[in-house]
């Protein structure tokens, strides 16, 4: 499913960016996956195989007025191929290829308290400065780490807390005992 994602992703995003309405159909695709998300009966509708694609398609052109005719059609497209199951996934590809085009990486510090800002704020210039990119800083709080940051960068994860520090000790010890 992740690669039918990917695939129907990626030729959205060229068609979107061709023709450039990028942030258009990604602000389009946001609030009709939204709307999906919070909608069970359209859920039902749309992904049931009860339904033939023709309905379907009627149904949608009926939910969905003043889209991007590129998104419409994309939409259809996933209806006729059997594929709508799969538009929360290709959503986030979209966005990870939205990201990328516009050097946006997404940073989330998990920390024991709430950080100042001020050191927030310096945490998301230092990566914004080693990687070139725009940084958009998520901070959380879970006082189960103990100490410390974890700092989750993209796909990478530094984990400096004490949490982390503890359990690498205690395998230690277990493994030399």
């Amino acid at each position: 499913m992740e690669e039918i994602a990917r695939v129907y992703a990626g030729a959205l995003f060229g068609a979107a960016k061709d023709r450039g309405k990028l942030d258009a159909i990604r602000d389009q695709l946001a609030q009709f996956v939204d709307a999906l998300h919070g909608n069970r009966d359209m859920q039902l509708f749309l992904f049931s195989p009860y339904f033939s694609s023709a309905e379907k398609i009627e149904g949608l052109q009926k939910a969905v007025t003043d889209a991007e005719p590129e998104l419409s059609n994309f939409l259809e497209l996933l209806l006729e191929k059997g594929r709508m199951p799969a538009i929360f996934r290709i959503q986030r590809q979209f966005n990870a290829l939205w990201d990328k085009e516009n050097k946006r990486l997404g940073v989330t510090v998990t920390s024991a308290v709430d950080l100042d800002p001020e050191i927030a704020k310096r945490i998301g210039a230092e990566i914004e400065e080693q990687t070139g990119t725009t940084v958009e800083l998520t901070a959380r709080v879970d006082p189960d780490i103990l100490g410390g940051l974890v700092l989750q960068v993209g796909n990478m994860v530094l984990d400096t807390s004490i949490r982390n520090r503890l359990e690498k000790l205690r395998k230690s010890v277990a493994s030399a005992a």
